[in-house]
């Protein structure tokens, strides 16, 4: 029997939740189709999975034949491409405010002079370091021409003073740095940020849709009814097309929710939240399967490490819902726990050590980001799709998401039941 009855508040609760998405089409349109269009939109935004034709100007002071080949190197790296060849120095500033170019290269007028006569010949990189990824590029691309260039002069100098092709290499570099790439080589944009980021906007929409699933029965005046319903202690609550629940004539008349329920069972509210987001649960869920089929990389990844990843992400899923009906339950105001959700989630990127690294944040942020599951759920993720590390080094983030989800659903359950208790508190905004 009590199988039986925990049963009945799942189906009852799913088919109330059903009943409502069916008429309220926003709603549906958060756990349908805004998560499938955010996927597929950060996947195409990121559709060019490499940096390349940053735009910058050259400014030739010295046009000689050799500032003449710097500017075909800088114009042939893939990473750049020399958009125009400015005059002043006013010029390209203009251009680069204008974000027309990122960069500014000047070749001095004595360049060619300085290079003949053996003395240092610099030449200038103006940079827009505001711009953390393209500098960085293009720094390095810059980096790299010169570097190449230089070499090239130098060798052409000892050859003319009659050393070897081969013993010039060798005099100019005697050593060299052999660079291996050992994860994501070919520096994949899609699989660098893309596969991340939408793992955190799912996080968010699933925090916004726990607030708001619970949240509107508080601010409706309609959990009292909704538990009735699910536990069944009520029979002549039924739940017609409209949506609405039916009451007696005198709950009607005196237009106030129905009185407080009494003996709320934990378990059965647990098995009633369940089933209220059993439909987002379950639309989530396969959004975590195309999310995960765009991250898998090119190459092989063992079926099982796409198993624990895809589970984690569903836990993740699971406790963000739940994260959002705590924050909203403990408030008794809709408006109080979409902020909260807000607050906790919208960040919670930038604390997960992707884009930033984890151990150049401060201490206190480092504590702050330890609390975030998603911070937890992106290492697995990373090491598991990215690094194809062994299954084991992630199990204990499985474990931790599972103990956490179960123990946020058995908070929300309680604060439902604390909610049930206060009906004075109910229609808070």
């Amino acid at each position: 029997m009590r199988l039986t009855k925990l049963k009945d508040a799942f189906v009852r609760s799913a088919a109330y939740e059903r009943r409502f998405l069916a008429k309220n089409p926003w709603d549906l349109a958060m756990v349908l189709w805004i998560p499938l269009t955010t996927v597929l939109l950060i996947w195409w935004i990121f559709s060019q999975i490499q940096i390349t034709d940053l735009p910058i100007g050259v400014i030739d002071n010295d046009h000689g034949p050799v500032a003449n080949t710097a500017v075909r190197y800088l114009e042939a790296n893939p990473n750049l491409t020399v958009k125009q060849l400015y005059h002043t120095p006013a010029a390209a500033k203009a251009a680069i405010l204008q974000r027309d170019i990122y960069a500014v290269v000047i070749i001095p007028e004595d360049f060619s002079r300085n290079i003949s006569s053996s003395k240092p010949a610099p030449i200038i990189l103006q940079v827009n370091a505001q711009y953390g990824t393209h500098s960085g590029i293009i720094q390095t691309s810059v980096q790299s021409v010169i570097g190449t260039l230089s070499a090239g002069v130098e060798m052409k100098r000892l050859v003319k003073q009659g050393m070897a092709p081969s013993q010039a290499a060798i005099a100019y570099s005697p050593i060299s740095i052999q660079r291996i790439s050992l994860f994501n080589a070919a520096t994949d944009y899609q699989q660098f940020l893309a596969s991340t980021v939408i793992p955190a906007l799912l996080h968010i929409l699933a925090m916004v849709i726990g607030a708001t699933t619970i949240g509107r029965e508080l601010r409706d005046k309609r959990i009292g009814r909704w538990y009735r319903f699910i536990d069944g202690s009520r029979a002549h609550l039924t739940l017609p097309p409209n949506n609405e629940l039916q009451y007696n004539a005198a709950d009607k008349v005196s237009n106030r929710p129905l009185s407080t329920p009494t003996n709320v069972s934990i378990s059965v509210l647990m098995s009633a939240l369940l089933g209220k987001y059993f439909w987002p649960l379950l639309a989530y869920s396969l959004w975590s399967v195309l999310a995960l089929w765009l991250a898998a990389p090119q190459q092989a990844i063992a079926t099982i490490a796409l198993m624990v990843t895809y589970i984690s992400l569903v836990l993740l899923m699971m406790l963000s819902f739940w994260l959002g009906a705590i924050f909203t339950l403990s408030s008794f105001s809709l408006r109080m726990g979409l902020s909260a959700t807000g607050f906790i989630s919208a960040p919670s990127y930038a604390f997960a050590g992707v884009t930033f690294p984890y151990v150049a944040i401060s201490k206190n942020a480092q504590h702050w980001s330890d609390v975030l599951p998603l911070t937890h759920y992106l290492k697995l993720h990373i090491a598991q799709l990215q690094m194809q590390a062994p299954v084991m080094i992630s199990l204990p983030i499985v474990y931790g998401l599972t103990l956490a989800t179960l123990i946020a659903l058995y908070l929300a359950a309680l604060l439902s039941k604390r909610a049930l208790a206060h009906p004075e508190r109910w229609g808070a905004r």
